[in-house]
């Protein structure tokens, strides 16, 4: 009779988590950086993945509760999908290294020129904040979003005053008005939004102007 001796295998420990005092883990975020166009023909589309993700978890963790958020940027934005993702989604290592990178890139910015910043929605002439009005900051901003196409006066109306009430809703003579007074304040730099005669505006990009791209909030997606 041969007698045959089981050999238990210890189990690997789990990694040890630093923990600072004070605090408590309350879950873990999982950034996913896949953009739409990089989802080949044939495979699961983010949300699918987004519910095959959440009902895993609720395998694991019955207890656990989920919420899951797609990430968006402006058409454009260079940079890794996972860096965009998380920089869009408010991950603080992210948010911080962005701001030492906009630090560094203020700092660079020469003497002269245009720091277009949209994510602190101000403006640097010759590296002196322009002393733009709300209004006058979310004009620019719509030009700049839209480099190199001509904005007509109407869809300026239609998109920056369609909550408005009536009697604050601009004509196109108005819009003019904003214009000039956006231009007084760009002062040597107003060029960069030009007049495009009989149909309206066009932001034009000089070697001199700096733009910080901003991330543009997530929606809810399940």
């Amino acid at each position: 009779m041969t007698t045959q001796t089981l050999t238990r295998t210890p189990s690997t420990p789990a990694p040890q988590r630093h923990v600072p005092t004070g605090t408590e883990v309350r879950g873990f975020a999982l950034y996913v950086g896949l953009a739409d166009d990089k989802v080949a023909d044939g495979d699961p589309k983010l949300g699918a993945i987004v519910t095959q993700i959440k009902q895993l978890v609720a395998q694991l963790a019955p207890a656990a509760e989920t919420y899951a958020a797609v990430a968006l940027a402006p058409e454009g934005t260079g940079g890794r999908d996972i860096d965009v993702v998380r920089l869009a989604l408010g991950d603080p290592a992210a948010l911080a290294r962005q701001k030492h990178e906009d630090a560094d890139e203020v700092d660079q910015d020469r003497a002269g020129g245009v720091t277009i910043d949209l994510s602190r929605k101000r403006v640097l002439l010759d590296s002196v904040p322009a002393p733009l009005t709300y209004r006058e900051f979310e004009l620019l901003q719509y030009f700049v979003l839209r480099e190199g196409r001509t904005v007509s006066r109407e869809e300026l109306i239609q998109a920056l005053w369609s909550d408005a009430p009536a009697e604050e809703q601009p004509n196109e003579r108005t819009i003019d008005v904003h214009v000039r007074r956006l231009r007084v304040k760009l002062a040597h730099y107003q060029d960069i939004v030009r007049t495009v005669r009989g149909i309206g505006y066009r932001f034009d990009r000089h070697a001199d102007v700096a733009i910080l791209q901003t991330s543009t909030p997530s929606p809810d997606l399940f």
